[in-house]
């Protein structure tokens, strides 16, 4: 299981440059003003315990599929740690993309749930050519809400695969 992880952070690292012509968002200011000016996720942003925002994931597939993308957690809008995302996949999925990834947090029950590390999620269906907007499911499922905005790419995909996140505490 561990040669498969590697295997899938090493044809993400390979194929990641597919990702190079899509629009970038580096700021974390710009990435929450994206998400806010949706209708649909305005409610979460005033009603969450808290907040989980990936400005930029890169992700690449050729059958095998991987991404990853660097955050930050928030709570009564303040940081209060950092989290990494690393996502493994496989099926049918071809191509690359650059998105931004939100992650509600109903309760602190959620939250602390995935400050341990014990958050998870997958199973998806997509297609993403050029620029989309945000998607999302718009209640909260096992205490959380996840939403992401496409900034580009060219990706085909249905495959089979999960999220994992590490969450460091700001110091």
């Amino acid at each position: 299981m561990k040669m498969f992880r590697w295997g899938l952070l090493l044809v993400a690292l390979l194929l990641m440059p597919l990702t190079g012509s899509a629009q970038q968002v580096q700021d974390y200011s710009k990435a929450k003003n994206a998400f806010r000016s949706s209708p649909e996720v305005r409610w979460f942003f005033e009603n969450a315990y808290g907040y989980a925002l990936f400005p930029v994931v890169g992700k690449a597939a050729l059958i095998i599929g991987g991404a990853y993308g660097e955050g930050q957690v928030y709570r009564n809008g303040k940081v209060t740690g950092t989290a990494n995302l690393i996502h493994g996949s496989i099926g049918f999925q071809w191509g690359g993309q650059a998105y931004s990834e939100f992650i509600f947090f109903k309760d602190d029950a959620a939250i602390a749930n995935f400050r341990r590390g014990n958050f998870e999620f997958g199973a998806q269906a997509s297609a993403v050519a050029a620029t989309a907007g945000a998607s999302a499911d718009t209640s909260y499922d096992k205490g959380v809400a996840v939403f992401t905005h496409a900034a580009g790419g060219l990706m085909v995909e249905g495959s089979v695969g999960g999220q994992r996140f590490t969450y460091v505490p700001k110091q």
